[in-house]
Parts: structure tokens; sequence; C-alpha cells
């Protein structure tokens, strides 16, 4: 768990963390820590949900297109005034419809309502907000 974690936390590469624990007395291959990162780092990222900070009142949200499997599709995602990640969606379309779909899941699953929401200028926004939930829309150009 612990090389996992070293892994995880301070960006080292397998091979940086082998000889960490080479120093420590731990004869162990970068092979095995890259194995030890896939089975561990779920569990890690499940305990740390816990401590996660209850989301702020400010979201920031944009969308890019990004290829999938030789597909483009478009990502949805918004964070907190503190770069926690509110909500992420992937969408076939870029419409009122799957901004509506993305803004409902997130209010849904976080049962709470932002007072303001910065986007960019794209002009589905405020429409889709006013609908969704009393707030401020702030647009801002890119």
């Amino acid at each position: 768990m612990l090389a996992a974690r070293w892994y995880l936390r301070y960006c080292l590469s397998y091979r940086d963390v082998e000889e960490l624990l080479v120093e420590r007395g731990v004869e162990v291959d970068h092979v095995t820590v890259f194995r030890w990162v896939q089975r561990f780092a779920p569990l890690l990222a499940d305990a740390a949900r816990f401590c996660r900070h209850s989301p702020g009142d400010r979201w920031h949200d944009d969308e890019t297109y990004v290829k999938v499997n030789g597909v483009w599709r478009y990502v949805y995602r918004a964070i907190d005034q503190y770069g926690q990640v509110i909500n992420v969606l992937v969408s076939t379309r870029r419409d009122a419809a799957a901004a509506r779909r993305f803004f409902r899941r997130a209010l849904s699953t976080l049962k709470v309502t932002p007072n303001e929401v910065v986007t960019d200028a794209a002009a589905v926004y405020p429409g889709v907000l006013d609908g969704a939930c009393q707030m401020v829309c702030v647009t801002r150009s890119a």
C-alpha cells in the first residue's frame, strides 16, 4: 500500500518507488510496483472519497471534445472553486439536451445548488441553467 501511495501522491516513476523500497530493505521489481498500484489505487481512491470537502457554491464549467475509439465525443466537466471535480459527462452531441442532462446529474448527486456557475460564452448555458435551478450564470470568454 505504501508503494502505491508513494507512486500516486508524489508522481514518482515505478523505478523511483522501487529504489525507495530497496533503500528500506525491500527488493521488488518495478513491474511488481506497477501491479500493486493497479490493485490498490481503487482502494485508496475509495478511502479518500470520505475525506473530500463538501463542494463549493461556485462552479466552473467547460466542455471540450476528445477522440474515443476513433470517434469524436464531447466531454462536459464542472469543478468547484477549490478544484474539486463536481461532474463529468461524455456525450455524442453538444446541445441543450446534453448540457441539461449534465447539470441535472450534478445537482441530483450532490444535493447542493451552486450560487454561481462560470461558463464559457456558449449560448446554450443561460437557458439550461435558468431551467435547471435558480443560480447566476457568469460567462467568461476563453
